[in-house]
Formats: C-alpha cells, sequence, structure tokens
C-alpha cells in the first residue's frame, strides 16, 4: 500500500490520516477537504477577549472503548495539559432537565430518585424497571427506539425520556430513528441478557479492546463524565492538522472539493476542479450524498443506498449574559416534541465550563439548539431562514424556559446544514449492503464517518482507526 487518499477533512478524516500516518506500510497520504478550513463540525469562536463558544459538539465523554480511544489520541497529540475534565460528581453531571408543561423538571438520578414519583412522570422508575425485566425479548432485527422503550419501559418514557433523548443525541425523530444502530447497547442488552436491567448489571456484550493509556486511566480514576479543551474542541482538529503536517507524509489540501472518482489499473483516479490526484485506496469521510454524487456509475447499486441516509439541519445559537441568570444549575435541558418541535434543546455551557467564560467579569453562556428533524416544518427552507428570525427563537426560548429577561450582550447563529445523520429503521442492513458490494466488486475504498457507525465524536475518530486498521492490518 503505497498512497491512500482520504476526502473530507473532518474530525473523521483527520483521524483516519493520523492512523494510517502511524503505519511504515503507508507512503504517502493525500487528504481532500472541499472547504477553506479543517475540522468539519468541531468548530470553537476564541473570542480575543478570552471567551470560547462551541458551534457543533462541546463535552466529550471519556467513558468505553471509544472513549479511552479519544483520550489516547489527545495525549499523544500533546494535549494533556489542555483537558478539562468534569467529573460524575459535579453538578453539570448530576442536574440534567426537561422542559415539559412549561416547566422545568430535573430528572431523576440515584436511587431516591428511582424510588419516588418525579415530576414529569407520574410514577417511580423503580416500577418501570422491575416490570421491564418480565417483558419478552423481540423477536425483530430491528425496532424504533420509540417501540422499543414503549415495549420495555412504557409509553410515558417513550414520550417524554426517550424522545427528548433522541433530539438531544440525533437531533432526530425517536418514530424513525433505529434503536439497534442508534443504541446498540440497548439492542445487545435485550438480545443477550433478554432485559435492559440485566444488562445494565451483567453488561450487554464485550466491546472493542482497546487498552487505556495514563489519560484515560486518569480519567477512571477521577471518575470523568465528560471533558472539553482550554481553546475549545477545535483544538483537537488543529493538533492533527500539525501533527500530519510535522509527519513528512501528508499531502493536505483545503479548498478541494472532488468532483469525482474513476477507477484505474492501481486503484483511483480522483479529478478535482485544477487537476488529477491518484491513490491506490480511498478512505471516504465523506457524507454519503456527497460520495454518491462522485462515485463511477458502475457504482449505480452503492450510490443509491448512499442516497437513502438522510441528514438533519441544526441551527446553534450561542448566548453570552452578564451576570449569573439561570434559575437552575446543571448541564441543561431538553425538549421533547410535543412541548415544541422546533427548540431541542439548551446547554447552559458556563456550568461544566466555566474556564470558557469571559475572564474578567461574570458572565453566563447558553447554546440553543433548534430544528433538527422538524427544521423544514417549523422554520421553512434553510436557505431561506434568516439569521435574525433564528437568534429571536433562541432568546425568545431562553427567556420563557428561564425566566432571563435581559436581552444577551452578545450572541452567534450558526446554521449546520445536513450536520447530523439519521440511523432510520433498517440502517445496519443498508450499510452490511454498501460494505458487501464493496467486498463483492473488490473496489479499494472504505467508508468512515458518522453516515455509518456511530455520530459521536468518540465514534467518528473511532471509525477512522477501523478503517486504518482494516486497510493495513491492526497496530500496523
Amino acid at each position: 500500500m503505497r498512497s491512500v487518499a482520504v476526502l473530507g477533512g473532518g474530525i473523521g478524516g483527520l483521524a483516519a490520516s493520523y492512523y494510517l500516518c502511524k503505519s511504515p506500510q503507508v507512503t504517502k497520504v493525500i487528504l481532500l477537504e472541499s472547504s477553506g478550513r479543517f475540522g468539519g463540525w468541531l468548530w470553537s469562536t476564541r473570542r480575543a477577549d478570552g471567551a470560547v463558544f462551541e458551534h457543533g459538539p462541546r463535552g466529550i465523554r471519556p467513558a468505553g472503548a471509544v472513549g479511552r480511544n479519544t483520550l489516547n489520541m489527545v495525549e499523544d497529540l500533546g494535549l494533556a495539559g489542555e483537558i478539562l475534565p468534569v467529573t460524575s460528581s459535579h453538578v453539570a453531571s448530576q442536574n440534567r432537565y426537561l422542559y415539559v408543561n412549561r416547566q422545568l423538571h430535573r430528572m431523576p438520578s440515584g436511587l431516591s430518585g428511582l424510588l419516588r414519583t418525579v415530576p414529569p412522570f407520574s410514577r417511580p422508575l423503580v416500577f418501570s424497571l422491575a416490570t421491564e425485566m418480565l417483558v419478552k425479548k423481540s423477536k425483530q432485527d430491528d425496532e424504533t427506539i420509540h417501540s422499543f422503550i414503549s415495549r420495555r419501559l412504557g409509553q410515558e418514557l417513550a414520550d417524554i425520556a426517550g424522545d427528548s433523548l433522541c433530539r438531544g443525541v440525533f437531533s432526530g425523530d425517536c418514530r424513525k430513528l433505529s434503536v439497534r444502530s442508534c443504541f446498540p447497547p440497548l439492542y445487545n442488552a435485550e438480545q443477550r441478557r433478554g432485559s435492559l436491567t440485566l444488562g445494565m448489571l451483567l453488561g450487554s456484550g464485550p466491546g472493542p479492546a482497546v487498552p487505556p493509556g495514563p489519560l484515560s486511566q486518569r480519567s477512571m480514576k477521577e471518575s470523568w463524565a465528560q471533558w472539553s479543551l482550554r481553546r475549545g474542541v477545535e483544538s483537537l482538529p488543529e493538533a492533527i492538522v500539525e501533527n500530519l503536517r510535522q509527519s513528512g507524509k501528508v499531502q493536505l489540501q483545503q479548498d478541494a472539493p472532488v468532483q469525482h472518482i474513476c477507477p484505474s489499473t492501481s486503484g483511483w483516479t480522483i479529478h478535482l476542479e485544477d487537476g488529477i490526484v491518484s491513490a491506490d485506496h480511498i478512505i471516504s469521510a465523506l457524507p454519503a450524498k456527497a460520495l454518491s454524487s462522485v462515485l463511477p456509475s458502475s457504482c449505480q447499486p452503492l450510490i443509491k443506498e448512499l442516497q437513502e441516509i438522510s441528514m438533519v439541519t441544526v441551527a446553534v445559537v450561542n448566548l453570552e449574559y452578564e451576570g449569573s441568570v439561570l434559575p437552575v444549575t446543571g448541564f441543561g435541558h431538553l425538549v421533547p416534541s410535543s412541548e415544541d418541535q422546533g427548540l431541542l434543546g439548551v446547554a447552559y455551557d458556563s456550568v461544566p465550563f466555566p474556564q470558557h467564560n469571559r475572564p474578567d467579569g461574570h458572565t453566563t453562556r447558553l447554546t440553543v439548539m433548534m430544528g433538527g428533524a422538524w427544521f423544514q416544518e417549523v422554520f421553512g427552507a434553510p436557505e431561506a431562514v434568516t439569521e435574525e428570525d433564528l437568534l429571536a427563537r433562541a432568546t425568545e426560548a431562553v427567556r420563557s424556559h428561564l425566566g432571563v429577561t435581559a436581552a444577551p450582550s452578545w450572541s452567534r447563529v450558526a446554521l449546520q446544514r445536513d450536520c447530523i445523520p439519521q440511523y432510520h429503521l433498517g440502517h445496519y442492513l443498508r450499510v452490511e449492503s454498501m460494505r458487501g458490494f464493496i467486498k463483492k466488486k473488490n473496489l479499494p475504498l472504505s467508508l468512515m464517518g458518522s453516515c455509518y457507525d456511530g455520530v459521536s465524536v468518540n465514534d467518528v475518530i473511532f471509525s477512522g482507526k477501523t478503517a486504518a486498521d482494516e486497510l493495513l492490518g491492526p497496530g500496523a
């Protein structure tokens, strides 16, 4: 394997390039990014006065194999000293809220929270967990998240908690999303243990083996729930880019949208606006629809499957208020679709990461997330909506949900178009079919990124590692 082209310079493409560079089998990596910056949805604004605002993911979870893998990478990149950890005992980890019936409700936590009735729920959650163990295992290969939670834990939990969770994680509709693809641990717990409760107690099956490095060991010892970086999460892609530049193996190209790719005797010919690139193998970290538009017509079955993976648009509105304005303290609140379809949730950024506040004076930073699967229905076409309208909707939500009557002292509206893939029912079959076609046709092509195997930052980074390992052999 002499040369590998990586299409897409978001965190997935950067991660794949990082892992490829570690192998002596690879002599050249060509990273092609269509926009003028690397990092994709990991995008931070650093104001001159020291304040930091995130326009995409904020806290990253350290748990599980994929969490350990990211921390191992962070350590290797020399970013361990930049970590801002949030422990599981921190108020941001303990307090998460739902906005239901025009009121904030703290989500139940701990044993006492399970044993008593906590609004907006009409009975103690312990009853749902106890009866869940008696529910028969489903024989279906897949199921929507709403159906799965309704069947195992009751409709109320599905309508409120399941709905809100899917809006928070996927900006999506739990009545369409696949439990098997979106929450594999839940699906596996039922399949292997016959119960979610038993799955939580006994484990839902083995995951990938990722040995924890010193930073990951520290996260376990100190019981981190999430972490960020001192200058924002965009520091991670920036550090990878610097690492790739120093490797001497990587040709980094920005403003280089791929026009189309054609098979060649040695692999692929990649046509750009201003030239041609050749590679033995392609790792695609492009969104599914973007890849479908550049593949040759001989890949028609693959093109068709790629076009079936839909994406949603999310408006991210960062707000800064003078003083301490929150009536409660915690991570933030989610809003079920029955309450307000357009408003997904509000993150109380100053609570988990006060280090990102403006150093000279007391402020409160909030982020309002809107749209997702409901964007078109509520706001209209993304290209037609104005920043003023989105800002007005966000500040009104902060006023009505949190009682903040003051106007924000600073704001930024980011319209993140087609940012989160939706794993609808049967997604796993579609992914199997696509990878099966590639294998059958012996195409020197790997699919990775958020459209296939998980949408979190950790999942996407791990998919880059998996693509490199499968191409070169683990630890190559």
